[in-house]
Protein backbone atom coordinates (compact mmCIF):
# COMPACT_ATOMS: atom_id res chain seq x y z
CA UNK A 1 0.00 0.00 0.00
CA UNK A 2 1.10 3.55 -0.70
CA UNK A 3 -1.55 5.70 0.97
CA UNK A 4 0.92 8.53 1.47
CA UNK A 5 2.61 8.45 -1.94
CA UNK A 6 3.96 11.91 -2.91
CA UNK A 7 3.25 13.25 0.59
CA UNK A 8 5.82 15.02 2.75
CA UNK A 9 5.56 14.29 6.48
CA UNK A 10 7.31 15.96 9.42
CA UNK A 11 7.57 14.09 12.73
CA UNK A 12 8.92 16.06 15.67
CA UNK A 13 10.79 13.95 18.20
CA UNK A 14 11.04 11.19 15.63
CA UNK A 15 14.24 9.47 16.74
CA UNK A 16 12.60 7.07 19.23
CA UNK A 17 9.36 5.71 20.66
CA UNK A 18 6.04 6.71 19.14
CA UNK A 19 7.64 9.29 16.86
CA UNK A 20 10.00 6.71 15.37
CA UNK A 21 7.17 4.21 14.92
CA UNK A 22 4.99 6.79 13.20
CA UNK A 23 7.82 7.87 10.90
CA UNK A 24 8.35 4.21 10.00
CA UNK A 25 4.66 3.85 9.09
CA UNK A 26 4.70 7.03 7.02
CA UNK A 27 7.78 5.91 5.10
CA UNK A 28 6.29 2.45 4.48
CA UNK A 29 3.24 4.13 2.96
CA UNK A 30 5.36 6.10 0.48
CA UNK A 31 5.83 9.44 2.21
CA UNK A 32 9.01 11.48 2.24
CA UNK A 33 9.71 11.76 5.97
CA UNK A 34 11.55 14.36 8.02
CA UNK A 35 12.25 13.61 11.68
CA UNK A 36 13.53 16.03 14.31
CA UNK A 37 15.33 15.63 17.60
CA UNK A 38 17.82 17.39 19.84
CA UNK A 39 20.51 14.68 19.93
CA UNK A 40 22.30 14.68 16.57
CA UNK A 41 23.90 11.27 16.99
CA UNK A 42 20.63 9.52 17.86
CA UNK A 43 18.78 11.48 15.19
CA UNK A 44 21.26 10.58 12.45
CA UNK A 45 21.08 6.90 13.39
CA UNK A 46 17.27 6.91 13.35
CA UNK A 47 17.14 8.78 10.05
CA UNK A 48 19.50 6.23 8.49
CA UNK A 49 17.38 3.32 9.71
CA UNK A 50 14.17 4.92 8.49
CA UNK A 51 15.44 6.26 5.20
CA UNK A 52 14.30 9.68 6.42
CA UNK A 53 15.82 13.14 6.63
CA UNK A 54 16.95 14.13 10.12
CA UNK A 55 17.04 17.77 11.19
CA UNK A 56 18.27 18.80 14.63
CA UNK A 57 15.69 21.07 16.28
CA UNK A 58 14.74 22.18 19.79
CA UNK A 59 10.98 22.70 20.12
CA UNK A 60 11.42 24.98 23.15
CA UNK A 61 13.40 27.48 21.04
CA UNK A 62 11.48 29.55 18.47
CA UNK A 63 14.57 30.39 16.41
CA UNK A 64 15.29 26.67 16.17
CA UNK A 65 11.75 26.11 14.88
CA UNK A 66 12.32 28.85 12.29
CA UNK A 67 15.49 27.10 11.11
CA UNK A 68 13.64 23.80 10.92
CA UNK A 69 10.91 25.27 8.73
CA UNK A 70 13.48 26.97 6.49
CA UNK A 71 15.38 23.69 6.07
CA UNK A 72 12.22 21.78 5.20
CA UNK A 73 11.12 24.50 2.78
CA UNK A 74 14.48 24.53 1.01
CA UNK A 75 14.66 20.73 0.67
CA UNK A 76 11.01 19.80 0.13
CA UNK A 77 9.07 22.97 -0.68
CA UNK A 78 5.79 22.05 1.03
CA UNK A 79 4.54 19.57 3.63
CA UNK A 80 1.32 17.57 3.89
CA UNK A 81 1.53 15.96 7.34
CA UNK A 82 2.76 17.30 10.66
CA UNK A 83 2.89 14.91 13.62
CA UNK A 84 3.68 16.89 16.78
CA UNK A 85 5.23 14.21 18.92
CA UNK A 86 8.11 16.03 20.65
CA UNK A 87 7.38 16.66 24.29
CA UNK A 88 8.75 16.67 27.80
CA UNK A 89 7.44 14.35 30.52
CA UNK A 90 8.47 15.19 34.07
CA UNK A 91 6.59 14.79 37.33
CA UNK A 92 6.49 16.58 40.68
CA UNK A 93 3.92 16.99 43.46
CA UNK A 94 2.07 20.28 43.79
CA UNK A 95 3.76 21.25 47.05
CA UNK A 96 7.30 20.99 45.70
CA UNK A 97 7.04 21.69 41.94
CA UNK A 98 9.45 24.45 40.93
CA UNK A 99 9.08 27.30 38.48
CA UNK A 100 11.71 25.66 36.28
CA UNK A 101 9.69 22.43 36.28
CA UNK A 102 6.62 24.36 35.14
CA UNK A 103 8.43 26.47 32.54
CA UNK A 104 10.41 23.58 31.04
CA UNK A 105 7.28 21.52 30.39
CA UNK A 106 5.10 24.36 29.18
CA UNK A 107 7.80 25.78 26.90
CA UNK A 108 8.25 22.48 25.08
CA UNK A 109 4.78 20.95 25.22
CA UNK A 110 2.55 24.00 24.75
CA UNK A 111 4.51 27.01 23.52
CA UNK A 112 6.73 24.94 21.25
CA UNK A 113 3.82 22.96 19.85
CA UNK A 114 1.76 26.09 19.20
CA UNK A 115 4.52 27.87 17.31
CA UNK A 116 5.62 24.79 15.39
CA UNK A 117 2.15 24.60 13.85
CA UNK A 118 2.05 28.35 13.24
CA UNK A 119 5.44 28.48 11.55
CA UNK A 120 4.74 25.52 9.27
CA UNK A 121 1.44 26.96 8.00
CA UNK A 122 2.97 29.00 5.14
CA UNK A 123 4.43 25.81 3.63
CA UNK A 124 1.51 23.53 4.50
CA UNK A 125 -0.45 22.18 1.55
CA UNK A 126 -4.20 22.67 1.73
CA UNK A 127 -5.93 19.39 2.52
CA UNK A 128 -3.12 18.25 4.82
CA UNK A 129 -3.22 16.74 8.29
CA UNK A 130 -1.97 17.95 11.67
CA UNK A 131 -1.79 15.35 14.46
CA UNK A 132 -1.00 16.01 18.11
CA UNK A 133 0.41 13.41 20.47
CA UNK A 134 -1.35 14.09 23.76
CA UNK A 135 -2.02 11.74 26.69
CA UNK A 136 -4.70 10.23 28.87
CA UNK A 137 -2.97 12.17 31.67
CA UNK A 138 -5.08 15.11 30.55
CA UNK A 139 -8.11 13.18 31.85
CA UNK A 140 -7.20 10.82 34.68
CA UNK A 141 -5.82 13.03 37.49
CA UNK A 142 -2.67 11.01 38.16
CA UNK A 143 -0.77 12.26 41.24
CA UNK A 144 2.34 14.38 40.64
CA UNK A 145 1.42 15.02 37.00
CA UNK A 146 -0.30 18.41 37.30
CA UNK A 147 1.97 20.39 34.98
CA UNK A 148 2.40 17.58 32.46
CA UNK A 149 -1.34 16.85 32.46
CA UNK A 150 -2.09 20.56 32.15
CA UNK A 151 0.18 20.81 29.13
CA UNK A 152 -1.61 17.93 27.43
CA UNK A 153 -4.99 19.42 28.28
CA UNK A 154 -3.87 22.67 26.68
CA UNK A 155 -2.91 20.82 23.50
CA UNK A 156 -6.37 19.24 23.35
CA UNK A 157 -7.81 22.75 23.44
CA UNK A 158 -5.46 23.83 20.65
CA UNK A 159 -6.60 20.79 18.71
CA UNK A 160 -10.22 21.95 18.66
CA UNK A 161 -9.45 25.59 17.94
CA UNK A 162 -6.94 24.87 15.19
CA UNK A 163 -9.41 22.47 13.55
CA UNK A 164 -11.88 25.35 13.33
CA UNK A 165 -9.37 27.90 12.08
CA UNK A 166 -7.79 25.64 9.47
CA UNK A 167 -11.02 24.14 8.14
CA UNK A 168 -11.24 26.71 5.30
CA UNK A 169 -7.95 25.27 4.01
CA UNK A 170 -9.23 21.69 4.41
CA UNK A 171 -6.40 21.00 6.84
CA UNK A 172 -7.61 18.43 9.34
CA UNK A 173 -6.42 18.65 12.94
CA UNK A 174 -6.71 15.74 15.36
CA UNK A 175 -5.14 14.33 18.52
CA UNK A 176 -4.08 10.88 19.66
CA UNK A 177 -4.06 10.27 23.42
CA UNK A 178 -2.10 7.13 24.28
CA UNK A 179 -2.29 5.27 27.54
CA UNK A 180 0.82 3.51 28.89
CA UNK A 181 3.20 2.63 26.06
CA UNK A 182 6.40 0.60 26.11
CA UNK A 183 8.84 3.34 25.07
CA UNK A 184 12.30 4.54 26.21
CA UNK A 185 10.48 7.33 28.11
CA UNK A 186 10.43 5.41 31.36
CA UNK A 187 14.20 5.07 31.27
CA UNK A 188 14.49 8.81 30.78
CA UNK A 189 12.44 9.30 33.95
CA UNK A 190 15.22 7.60 35.91
CA UNK A 191 13.32 4.39 36.62
CA UNK A 192 15.23 1.11 36.79
CA UNK A 193 14.20 -1.93 34.76
CA UNK A 194 12.79 -3.50 37.94
CA UNK A 195 10.80 -0.34 38.77
CA UNK A 196 9.41 -0.14 35.25
CA UNK A 197 8.46 -3.83 35.36
CA UNK A 198 6.77 -3.43 38.73
CA UNK A 199 4.92 -0.32 37.64
CA UNK A 200 3.85 -2.07 34.45
CA UNK A 201 2.54 -5.08 36.35
CA UNK A 202 0.42 -2.93 38.66
CA UNK A 203 -0.88 -0.66 35.93
CA UNK A 204 -1.39 -3.54 33.53
CA UNK A 205 -4.04 -4.94 35.86
CA UNK A 206 -6.03 -1.74 35.43
CA UNK A 207 -5.89 -1.89 31.63
CA UNK A 208 -8.70 -3.96 30.16
CA UNK A 209 -6.31 -5.56 27.66
CA UNK A 210 -3.86 -6.32 30.53
CA UNK A 211 -0.72 -4.87 28.96
CA UNK A 212 1.06 -1.74 27.83
CA UNK A 213 0.74 -0.71 24.19
CA UNK A 214 3.53 -1.04 21.66
CA UNK A 215 4.61 2.13 19.89
CA UNK A 216 3.70 0.48 16.60
CA UNK A 217 0.08 0.16 17.73
CA UNK A 218 -0.18 3.88 18.45
CA UNK A 219 1.50 4.56 15.11
CA UNK A 220 -1.29 2.75 13.26
CA UNK A 221 -3.81 5.25 14.64
CA UNK A 222 -1.54 8.14 13.69
CA UNK A 223 -1.22 6.75 10.17
CA UNK A 224 -5.02 6.57 9.93
CA UNK A 225 -5.34 10.25 10.87
CA UNK A 226 -2.56 11.23 8.46
CA UNK A 227 -4.15 9.47 5.50
CA UNK A 228 -7.26 10.10 3.43
CA UNK A 229 -8.88 7.16 5.26
CA UNK A 230 -9.83 9.74 7.91
CA UNK A 231 -10.91 12.40 5.41
CA UNK A 232 -14.07 13.33 7.36
CA UNK A 233 -12.46 13.49 10.80
CA UNK A 234 -11.21 16.75 12.31
CA UNK A 235 -11.12 18.38 15.73
CA UNK A 236 -11.33 15.07 17.56
CA UNK A 237 -9.28 13.06 20.04
CA UNK A 238 -8.74 9.33 19.69
CA UNK A 239 -7.89 7.63 22.98
CA UNK A 240 -5.66 4.58 22.53
CA UNK A 241 -5.32 3.17 26.04
CA UNK A 242 -6.40 -0.47 26.00
CA UNK A 243 -9.50 0.43 28.00
CA UNK A 244 -7.67 1.98 30.97
CA UNK A 245 -9.90 5.03 31.27
CA UNK A 246 -13.14 3.05 31.16
CA UNK A 247 -12.09 0.30 33.57
CA UNK A 248 -14.46 0.22 36.53
CA UNK A 249 -11.62 -0.65 38.92
CA UNK A 250 -10.46 2.96 38.66
CA UNK A 251 -13.68 4.18 40.30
Amino acid sequence: MNNLQNKVAVVTGGNSGIGYAAAKEFAAQGAQVIITGRNKELLDQAAKELGATGIVADQSNLSSIDKLVDNVKNKFGKIDILFLNAGLAAFAPLQSASEDHYDDIMNVNVKGTFFTVQKFLPIFNDGGSVIFNTSINAHVGMPNSAVYAGSKGAILSLNRVFATELAPRKIRVNAVSPGPVETPLYGKLGLSHEEVSGFGEILGKKILLNRFAQSSEIAKTILFLASDDSSFITGTEIVVDGGLTVNAVLN
